[in-house]
């Protein structure tokens, strides 16, 4: 039995464990001018930045930053997964409007949702006699021969009336 150090597994020195990524953290006053504009309650960026106390051209700076914009669309797809339970429940209410015409409007969108959508357009007329493009004749010599007509351009002459 012998210590020798060769018999030792040794570490690879040229590779190097991956440091993990540190998620970038958001401030509670950007994640409150997002959440104002996400949910409606400020139409501009500016009346956000201004609600929330900060200086407008921090927010706007902030906000093109990419961990910012990935924390905007994640808040952007919850708004919307809420908002479409909602939106379902309406529709479902709408179906059993008094009006005929929002009724329908509402059957037709939850059939299109479905997959079941009318033609969007007017359907196309085949036979309209239309020439359209080029036509291309096919048949042989001896058809078009057959049904070829000879037509006399020859002027028939009648007898002139005397002038007086």
């Amino acid at each position: 039995m012998t210590d020798d150090i060769r018999d030792k597994p040794t570490k690879d020195l040229t590779t190097t464990d991956a440091k993990p990524i540190r998620e970038r953290r958001i401030s509670k006053r950007v994640a409150e001018v997002v959440r104002l504009i996400v949910v409606g309650e400020c139409k501009t960026v500016k009346a956000a930045a201004e609600r929330a106390g900060m200086n407008y051209t921090h927010v706007c700076e902030t906000l093109k930053k990419p961990h910012v914009r990935v924390f905007i669309d994640r808040r952007v797809r919850e708004t919307i997964a809420n908002g479409t339970m909602r939106a379902t429940a309406r529709l479902i209410e709408l179906m059993d409007s008094a009006s005929d015409h929002v009724s329908l409007d509402a059957v037709k969108h939850e059939l299109a949702l479905n997959g079941h959508q009318p033609p969007s357009g007017p359907a196309a007329n085949v036979n309209i006699n239309v020439a359209c493009g080029y036509v291309i004749d096919l048949r042989s010599d001896e058809e078009v021969a057959a049904q070829a007509r000879v037509v006399d351009l020859t002027p028939i002459s009648k007898p002139r009336k005397p002038s007086r």
